[in-house]
């Protein structure tokens, strides 16, 4: 979601090339020529390719600084970087029990573990301290920190989990942003 995000932001044309995770697609010897880790998403732009999102978001970002996905202060940049690193390293119990099937096909009523319970409330945290008093943003604009945060409170949020309020809404309107909104609305192949 965040690399779509971020050439949809940019303005970037692109082609998408869906793979069947379920059947292992992405461990075949042709994907495995393209994909050095096997990860989706993989970019392959000329005669470079390259995985993990916020790694893809920073390599366009680089080649196509304008309009920014990253805060121009350099302080507020690296946070936006650390918050995505640490959204992607951490809060296993919350990826494992909120996959993005409740976000993106349906919800589960199975309640939070003890352990996914006490990463929410560390996501809470971090989430309410980064984030100004019912600011739209986490940096003053707009950044694809943003668009991360939102994925994952919105595991919560909209599986109908305990969320505080000011996340709540914070996580609603990164929503609402069109780049986020296409990704949002795409086709998904139905679910079993």
């Amino acid at each position: 979601m965040s690399a779509f995000v971020t050439l949809h932001e940019k303005g970037l044309p692109f082609d998408i090339k869906a793979l069947n995770l379920a059947t292992q697609e992405n461990n075949r010897a042709s994907f495995a020529a393209v994909s050095l880790t096997r990860r989706v998403p993989t970019l392959v732009h000329n005669d470079f390719s390259l995985s993990e999102s916020s790694a893809i978001s920073e390599y366009l970002e680089e080649l196509f600084p304008e309009p920014p996905v990253y805060p121009r202060n350099p302080r507020d940049r690296a946070r936006a970087r650390q918050v995505q690193a640490w959204l992607r390293s951490d809060l296993m119990p919350i990826r494992q029990e909120r996959t993005t099937e409740v976000v993106f096909y349906k919800p589960t009523d199975a309640p939070l573990s003890a352990e996914a319970g006490a990463s929410a409330e560390k996501l809470f945290t971090a989430a309410g301290a980064l984030l100004p008093t019912n600011a739209p943003n986490l940096f003053g604009e707009w950044c694809i920190a943003d668009t991360d945060l939102a994925l994952m409170l919105n595991r919560l949020v909209l599986n109908g989990d305990s969320v505080p309020e000011m996340l709540a809404v914070y996580a609603r309107r990164q929503w609402q942003r069109p780049s986020v909104q296409l990704w949002v609305n795409r086709k998904r192949p139905a679910r079993i």
